[in-house]
């Protein structure tokens, strides 16, 4: 199903998606947000990505006031309303121009009527059940990817976000023109039949290493090790399973995959995204997929090494994705190619990285792909500056970001269908509109996992 119809038809039976009993607060409704008054955001999760990224892109803009942290490590609580506090005096010069709260537990910022909207730059475990809890608390959000932990919780979420009419944001920025512009320009190029009838699309991806066994440690004073855990089962804490309590490296969760699914999800939500907007598919998956991987079999980092994947679409297009190609996006089509990437950018410093970091960002099987036509495009994509700023601007106007929350787990769930191939190691049938695979208990009970009471999207009332 194609964007503009999905949400024609989500329209035309809202009565029915909004029977559920919910908090809406009344800046949903278009016009009736206050244009000077600031948008009041707390952030939920103060590790890596929240300092180097999600807090650095939000809090530049005026438009908005960061003013309230939370975190179960309570080290990093306290580091969070340092580092916003400071920000503020070096740009007010004011040392009071903020009290920063904080909170061990968000669900009590959730239920603060001063915050009205949250950034989610948790572990991809804790994704899905905030943004849903926010989404009833009458927050907006702005969250990580990859959108969930598995396609249930997924579409769980996906369901409680559009009932609530908040506005959500997935941090998927590869969409928007800062800092990487060749991702729309070359999604625009192929919809508009720059490369001619799209055939084929070629998706690489990096990989983790593994690690060692770690031995077990003592759960450090300032972090609450059952909550971080969440919905996962409960295992001995080691700190290279968590984050390092020293400082703010790559954490080690990141490959382990009680908590995520490895660089399949980690920049796969990325460059599939990608795929799916060039293709006109982003409300979509494939149906057919088959896949192999190398997992680690023993030792604590145990996500997928070297893999393949091979799908195909309904549109008959199809998809191959590995860790041997370099690090972007082929659009193959009957009149020429074209591959994107972010050159030798990449979101943190610690990130690993694939491919040639001296490439361009874009390649051609013809220059000529790239010249400006005689006339402006047909098909005209969203335009957003930047992910945050854009997430910011429609919280004002009510609009609809680029990268909803829908669009948010159709890119998720085709990473998690592949990740389900990759384990199973044989061809599966999936359906996008039902999100089962076809007469295939294994593979679907894999679409979802046990979740540990009380947490979990299971849980959560909507």
């Amino acid at each position: 199903m194609k964007r503009r119809d999905f949400l024609k038809n989500t329209f035309l039976t809202t009565g029915g998606i909004l029977g559920f009993p919910t908090l809406i607060k009344s800046s949903v409704f278009a016009g009736a947000a206050r244009p000077n008054d600031k948008i009041h955001i707390g952030q939920i999760g103060f590790g890596r990505i929240a300092r180097s990224h999600d807090l650095v892109e939000t809090i530049k803009h005026d438009i908005c006031r960061v003013v309230a942290v939370a975190d179960v490590d309570s080290k990093r609580a306290l580091d969070g309303k340092r580092w916003i506090e400071d920000y503020y005096t070096r740009k007010t010069g004011k040392p009071d121009y903020v009290n920063v709260k904080v909170y061990a537990d968000y669900h009590e910022m959730l239920a603060d009527p001063g915050i009205d909207a949250v950034i989610i730059s948790t572990p991809d475990h804790w994704h899905a059940q905030p943004a849903m809890e926010a989404a009833k608390a009458g927050k907006d959000i702005y969250l990580q990817k990859p959108a969930s932990l598995t396609i249930v919780e997924g579409r769980q979420m996906s369901d409680a976000v559009r009932r609530s009419r908040c506005i959500f944001q997935v941090g998927s920025q590869q969409r928007s023109r800062r800092p990487w512009p060749q991702f729309k320009q070359v999604c625009q190029l192929v919809r508009n039949g720059r490369i001619g009838q799209i055939r084929h699309v070629q998706v690489g991806l990096m990989t983790d290493p593994g690690c060692g066994t770690e031995p077990e440690m003592p759960v450090p004073e300032n972090l609450n090790y059952d909550m971080w855990l969440g919905s996962t089962p409960m295992v001995y804490y080691t700190e290279k399973r968590v984050h390092p309590q020293k400082n703010y490296d790559r954490p080690g969760w990141l490959r382990c995959e009680q908590f995520g699914a490895g660089m399949i999800t980690g920049w796969g939500a990325h460059h599939l995204d990608t795929a799916h907007w060039a293709m006109d598919a982003e409300l979509t998956g494939p149906v057919e997929v088959e896949g192999q991987a190398e997992f680690p079999k023993s030792g604590l980092w145990n996500v997928h090494g070297d893999f393949e994947v091979f799908a195909k679409y309904a549109s008959g297009i199809t998809m191959h994705i590995s860790s041997k190609f370099p690090n972007g996006v082929r659009f193959e089509g009957s009149e020429g190619w074209i591959f994107v990437s972010r050159g030798s950018g990449q979101v943190t410093d610690s990130d690993p990285v694939s491919g040639d970091p001296n490439k361009a960002p874009i390649l051609v099987s013809d220059k000529k792909l790239l010249e400006p036509a005689g006339t402006p495009d047909p098909i005209q994509l969203y335009d957003s500056p930047e992910q945050h700023l854009n997430w910011l601007e429609c919280i004002r106007t009510r609009k609809e970001p680029i990268a909803p929350v829908e669009v948010a787990h159709r890119s998720c769930s085709a990473c998690l269908v592949s990740h389900i191939a990759m384990k199973l190691n044989r061809k599966l049938y999936w359906d996008p509109a039902q999100e089962k695979f076809k007469n295939d208990s294994e593979a679907n009970a894999m679409c979802s996992r046990p979740q540990r009471k009380p947490f979990g999207t299971d849980y959560v009332r909507v």
